[in-house]
């Protein structure tokens, strides 16, 4: 009788792996795709974009790199994303602190604020936010894109953060303030380093939002030299054809530092979403 029970559970599992594993290969053939287009010649790649390359052509990567502004491009791109991420960590965790530890009318108001944020869809300010900055003259420099990256990515963070404050014990401080531990030492010294796994998955998630984001660097920066990736991504782009195997080559050298996070960096997404979503 065990065994008959067992074994339509051990059929689900099965499925269940079934279905994991085609879901799995989903997601990665755009990017074995992308990577074996990118080894095409443009002959080859018009003939049948599904067909594997008869020989690896390197000189796509070559060409990225020696006859386009690829480099400056990711300079830039790296630049924005690690500025902006590490603003809104810090500014993150010192509202989320405060809504936290402190909920007065106050904190609750800012809180529903920035929640609010949330809903606000980002292309419906596009054109105010490029007025405004137009107005302050704050065009085309190489921290245009921080305000509007800053300021989007706070909504999310704050709601992940604060939850997860919220899970902390309050013990903890009032063992810190009987040992004789101020407001600002109890808060980097004792809950800040508790913050770790929420902060690195706040990071990760904003990290792949502003290094991929393309509206805001399309309206707001017009200088060659100051444009991202997403946007350099459109220089392989002619008049009336397109090297589609270069391009290829550049989407492919453009998703190197996110599949490097991702992989390196995946289980901290997961243990902090996960620590955030349950509250003591």
């Amino acid at each position: 009788m065990k065994k008959k029970q067992k074994a339509p559970a051990n059929v689900g599992k099965i499925l269940l792996n079934i279905l994991m594993l085609v879901f799995s290969l989903t997601c990665l053939f755009p990017i074995v795709w992308i990577f074996l287009s990118s080894m095409k010649s443009q002959s080859e790649f018009m003939l049948s974009s599904m067909n594997l390359p008869k020989a690896f052509h390197i000189e796509n990567y070559i060409y990225v790199f020696q006859k386009t502004n690829m480099g400056m491009y990711l300079l830039n791109s790296v630049r924005n994303t690690f500025v902006s991420v590490g603003i809104i960590i810090i500014v993150t965790f010192l509202a989320s602190y405060v809504i936290a530890r402190y909920p007065m009318k106050g904190t609750r108001f800012a809180y529903q604020y920035f929640i609010v944020g949330m809903m606000v869809p980002i292309h419906a300010l596009l054109v105010p936010i490029y007025i405004e900055l137009k107005h302050a003259g704050l065009l085309n420099h190489w921290y245009t894109l921080l305000f509007p990256y800053v300021a989007f990515g706070l909504s999310m963070s704050i709601l992940l953060m604060t939850s997860y404050i919220e899970t902390i014990p309050g013990e903890l401080e009032d063992a810190a303030a009987i040992d004789g531990c101020t407001f600002w030492k109890t808060m980097m010294y004792v809950i800040f380093p508790l913050t770790r796994p929420m902060m690195a998955t706040i990071a990760i998630i904003q990290f792949f939002q502003i290094w991929n984001e393309f509206s805001f660097s399309l309206v707001l920066v017009s200088k060659e030299s100051l444009k991202t990736v997403p946007l350099g991504l459109n220089a392989f782009k002619g008049a009336h054809d397109v090297n589609y195997p270069r391009m290829m080559a550049a989407i492919m050298i453009s998703m190197l530092p996110v599949m490097i996070m991702y992989f390196s960096l995946s289980k901290k997404i997961i243990d902090g979403m996960v620590a955030g979503a349950v509250k003591s």
